[in-house]
C-alpha cells in the first residue's frame, strides 16, 4: 500500500498532561509505517473557550495551525476530539466564507503565514480507518484482544455537529468507527447507550460535581454490560475517567473502577508493542490486560 504521511497536530494535552497518548502515537504509527510530521510551531487550539472570549483570535489561531500543514504539503491529524472540533469549525467557516478567510490572512500575514485551505483535517482514528484501513490493521496484529469487553466511548467533538464530518461517514447517533477497530484488533466490541456521551470534561471548572456524574453514568453503563476496559480517541475524555474515578464513584454512589485506554495504547498492544512504548506506566488506572 502507499505510504501514508501526515502533519501531526498533537494540540496541548498530548504533550502535557498525557505524554502516553502522544508516545503511543508515534510508537504504532512507526510501527503500521506511517510517517507522522510533528507541527512543534503549532498551538493551542483554544479548547473551546477561547473562542466564547474571542472568535477573531480563535479562528487565527487555528488558521495558523492549519497553514503549517499547508506549506508542508500535506493533510492534517489530529489526536484530540476538542481540536479536531475547533480545527474543522476553523475550515468549515473560512473554506466558505472568502471575506472571513481575507480577513484571517491579513493578521496570518503578520508572521508571514497564510491560510488557503489546502489541507485536509481528521482525526487520526479516521485516517487508520479510511487511509490505512482496519483490514491492514488486522493482518499485523500480534497479541488480539481475545475475551477482551472494550466499551468505546466516542466523546461528543469527534461526532458532533454532523455537518463537519461527513466525510467520516459516521452516525452520530450510532458510531461504529471505533468498535470496528476493536473488532479488527479481536477484542469483543460492548454495545451500551453512552458510548456517544458528553465525558463532561468541559465542565469540570464550573461544575465538578456535574462533571463527575457525566462521566460516571457513561463509566456504568459500559461497567454493567460487562466491559473490562474502556478505550477513546479523546485525551480530554481519558483525563476525566481515568485520573477522577475516585471522585466519580463519590458523585455517583457506586464504585467505578475500570482501565481506561487511549487509542492508539489500544491499538499498540494488539501489535505487540511494549507496555512502556506505549506509555501505559503513565495511566493512573491499572491496566492489567496486557
Amino acid at each position: 500500500m502507499k505510504k501514508l504521511k501526515y502533519a501531526l497536530y498533537t494540540g496541548c494535552t498530548a504533550r502535557e498532561s498525557t505524554p502516553e497518548l502522544l508516545k503511543s502515537t508515534m510508537s504504532i504509527a512507526k510501527k503500521l509505517g506511517i510517517e507522522l510530521v510533528l507541527l512543534d510551531e503549532a498551538s493551542c487550539c483554544g479548547a473551546s473557550h477561547l473562542q466564547d472570549f474571542d472568535d477573531m483570535l480563535s479562528l487565527v489561531l487555528n488558521a495558523r495551525n492549519i497553514s503549517y500543514a499547508e506549506k508542508l504539503g500535506l493533510d492534517l491529524v489530529t489526536i484530540c476530539n476538542t481540536c479536531q472540533l475547533n480545527t474543522s469549525i476553523t475550515k468549515d467557516r473560512l473554506d466558505s466564507d472568502e471575506k472571513l478567510k481575507a480577513k484571517v490572512n491579513e493578521k496570518l500575514a503578520e508572521v508571514g503565514l497564510e491560510y488557503k485551505g489546502t489541507s485536509k483535517v481528521k482525526h487520526f482514528l479516521y485516517a487508520l480507518q479510511d487511509d490505512y484501513g482496519y483490514e491492514n490493521i488486522k493482518k499485523q496484529v500480534k497479541r488480539p484482544l481475545v475475551d477482551i469487553n472494550v466499551a468505546s466511548f466516542y466523546g461528543c467533538h469527534n461526532l458532533r455537529p454532523s455537518h463537519l464530518y461527513k466525510e467520516n461517514k459516521e452516525n452520530p447517533y450510532k458510531p461504529v468507527s471505533l468498535d470496528n477497530l476493536v473488532s479488527a484488533l479481536g477484542g469483543n466490541a460492548v454495545e451500551y447507550e453512552s458510548k456517544n456521551k458528553c465525558c463532561g470534561f468541559h465542565v469540570e471548572l464550573q461544575n465538578p460535581t456535574t462533571a463527575n456524574r457525566l462521566s460516571g453514568t457513561a463509566m456504568s453503563d459500559a461497567i454493567d454490560n460487562d466491559a473490562d476496559i474502556m478505550v477513546t480517541p479523546c485525551p480530554l475524555c481519558h483525563l476525566r475517567m481515568d485520573v477522577q474515578q475516585h471522585n466519580i464513584s463519590k458523585a455517583v454512589g457506586r464504585d467505578v473502577h475500570i482501565p481506561v485506554l487511549h487509542l492508539p495504547q489500544m491499538v499498540g498492544i494488539a501489535l505487540g508493542i511494549k507496555p512502556k512504548e506505549l506509555g501505559l506506566e503513565h495511566n493512573v488506572t491499572k491496566v492489567d490486560i496486557v
